[in-house]
């Protein structure tokens, strides 16, 4: 990519930069200033004061008791495959040697055909209460799991090294966050709006700070996310009421409805919604700061309003590729209730409208907006703190 310098009739940027004093290198961005590093400071204490209030005002007590998920007496076993016996058709049952030594014949169940199962799997069974038998519950994917997310972790180890490691300990911490704090607090009844902002809040935080350390440009791409987090909550709020979405209709919702009444299951939508964006949001941020950054430092003279212009090329490419992400991203998880519904006698526009589709396009949608409106607020703010390399020589001088 090329950047014109206005010191230098050359269109390389890489001739761009004059040759620094020797033992001063003043090349790259400028410094901020301290005026506009107290700024910052003070707003991301704010930012950071607000959330912890908001945490210690939404944190849940008097959790009631966690409800056992089994009936009175039935018990959770688990073993290895050593038989399958077919019957006519596709029943059957399958005989399961259990790890305390019992060798117990579980029917077969139609959400796991017995023509997907084989000799040697370890499933999970429910013994009844009595002499009741057994039934089939799960296959047992705990080591496959492991195995597949050792993988991701020596993969960003490997790739990333020491950014990669910090990034992991940041998806930790921020699963601990969701886990501890915002189930709990959604499931005693507090408001889904702000559990989803100080959550949010919370999640970047550590994330962004942790894997990216606390400069200038993570403090740019952290700003660039909260606006994105305050627009998807916004739309999304506006949204899930015009549409008039009705997350009852979703079986989990329904049920989650009739075991925990004091929730409220639309404001839990509009929370997935928000979180949802997050991710997105941040990835965004973080490559337009990074791309501000790396322009500056290849071409460290020139002015504010190109190096905005150039890294908005960058950001209009990742908007194009990430719109279609989202897009296909819900495809490919609900590709088989779209197959189901295309195969019934519905328009594809009448199809779109379906509430259970219709909240996922609302969902890409807002996320999608949120993401275009970010990408020039961060660019435009990252382009303005990367100050010329002329003006740190003047700091200097």
């Amino acid at each position: 990519m090329e950047i014109a310098s206005s010191h230098d009739h050359s269109r390389n940027p890489a001739h761009a930069a004059p040759s620094p004093p020797s033992g001063h290198d003043h090349s790259g961005p400028a410094p901020a200033s301290t005026t506009v590093k107290i700024v910052l400071a003070v707003v991301m204490v704010l930012f950071l004061a607000a959330t912890v209030i908001g945490a210690v005002l939404l944190w849940p007590s008097n959790l009631p008791a966690k409800e056992p998920w089994l009936d009175a007496d039935a018990t959770e076993q688990e073993g290895v495959i050593t038989a399958i016996i077919l019957d006519d058709g596709d029943a059957g049952h399958m005989v399961v040697a259990l790890d305390d030594g019992r060798t117990v014949e579980v029917p077969s169940d139609p959400t796991a055909p017995l023509a997907e199962a084989s000799i040697g799997q370890r499933v999970k069974v429910v013994a009844l209460p009595g002499d009741a038998g057994y039934y089939f519950f799960d296959y047992e994917r705990g080591i496959p799991l492991l195995i597949l997310a050792g993988v991701f972790v020596l993969a960003v180890v490997g790739v990333a090294r020491l950014k990669g490691l910090a990034a992991l300990l940041g998806l930790v911490v921020a699963v601990g966050i969701v886990w501890f704090f915002t189930l709990p607090a959604l499931s005693v009844g507090r408001e889904p709006l702000p559990v989803a902002l100080v959550t949010a809040a919370m999640v970047m935080f550590v994330v962004v700070y942790l894997a990216h350390g606390i400069t200038v440009k993570t403090t740019t791409a952290l700003l660039g996310t909260f606006f994105g987090v305050a627009a998807v909550a916004s739309l999304a709020a506006w949204a899930i009421q015009a549409n008039s979405l009705t997350p009852l209709q979703d079986e989990a919702f329904f049920q989650l409805h009739n075991n925990m009444p004091q929730v409220d299951v639309r404001g839990v939508l509009l929370c997935g919604m928000v979180l949802a964006g997050v991710g997105v949001l941040n990835d965004v941020t973080i490559t337009q700061a990074s791309s501000v950054w790396e322009l500056r430092a290849a071409a460290p003279d020139v002015g504010r309003l190109e190096i905005f212009s150039h890294a908005m090329r960058i950001g209009r490419d990742h908007i194009a590729s990430t719109v279609y992400t989202i897009a296909f991203a819900y495809v490919g998880t609900a590709l088989g209730m779209l197959l189901l519904a295309s195969r019934l006698d519905f328009s594809i526009l009448d199809m779109l409208t379906f509430n259970e589709i219709a909240t996922e396009i609302v969902s890409t949608l807002v996320a999608s907006i949120s993401l275009i409106l970010t990408i020039p607020i961060t660019t435009a703010l990252g382009a303005w703190l990367a100050g010329p390399a002329q003006e740190a020589r003047r700091f200097a001088s």
